[in-house]
């Protein structure tokens, strides 16, 4: 089984994260990437499958693959324990929705920020930070009476943790105002194929001279 992604690919890191919390043996190859946080040059495997030209691209045997979520479908199906969404049918359609939502809804105002980090106080940064913040808001009630987003750890948990950090890192951190999202996220970073894949993430980071999260400076160390 061979994953490729990118050490800047948060898409990527949600594959390669729950890779390896179901203990499974597969070659991660990263392919380049820019100062602008894009791909280049474009691996000829990742061309090959993906007509997006994107990573994360999963290669296994005849099946070929890309898309973060259908990936982990596909790994979800294959390799079923542990298990990375709920058991149960409608708590697992709530799970699979609460992860689209980290990608389709929360990630675009991150996405918004790419490119504005000397320009905070512009409105277009203005408003991506509110949206950031009023889906942490969103978030936080979920969080009152267990420990992660959709009961049990799952991808849910995996997804968001990978999106807050890119908002952590373009300038839409969690606060204060949201104690529980605080709590889950420590929760989160301590599971070790999160360390292993975000501290690799820090460490590039730090070995180029770019800012690294505060919460993950201690990662970002040789």
């Amino acid at each position: 089984m061979k994953l490729y992604s990118g050490p800047l690919s948060m898409f990527g890191a949600k594959v390669q994260i729950a890779a390896l919390e179901k203990g499974l043996a597969f070659e991660c190859i990263m392919v380049p990437f820019d100062r602008d946080d894009r791909y280049e040059p474009r691996h000829p495997e990742v061309l090959r499958v993906n007509p997006k030209r994107q990573v994360p691209v999963l290669i296994d045997g005849e099946v070929e693959l890309f898309d973060s979520t259908q990936i982990f479908e596909y790994l979800e199906d294959r390799f079923p324990e542990p298990a990375l969404w709920p058991g149960d049918v409608a708590a697992r359609a709530h799970a699979r929705r609460l992860e689209l939502e980290s990608d389709e809804v929360f990630f675009p105002h991150v996405i918004k920020l790419f490119g504005l980090q000397d320009d905070m106080q512009s409105p277009a940064a203005v408003a991506a930070c509110a949206g950031c913040a009023a889906f942490y808001a969103r978030l936080e009630p979920l969080l009152a009476a267990r420990e992660y987003l959709a009961g049990g750890y799952s991808f849910v948990d995996i997804a968001f943790y990978m999106a807050q950090v890119f908002a952590e890192r373009k300038g839409a951190p969690m606060t204060q105002a949201t104690p529980r999202l605080l709590a889950w996220r420590e929760r989160v970073g301590a599971r070790p194929p999160v360390r292993e894949v975000v501290g690799a993430m820090m460490r590039f980071l730090a070995s180029e001279g770019r800012p690294v999260p505060p919460h993950l400076q201690a990662l970002a160390r040789p």
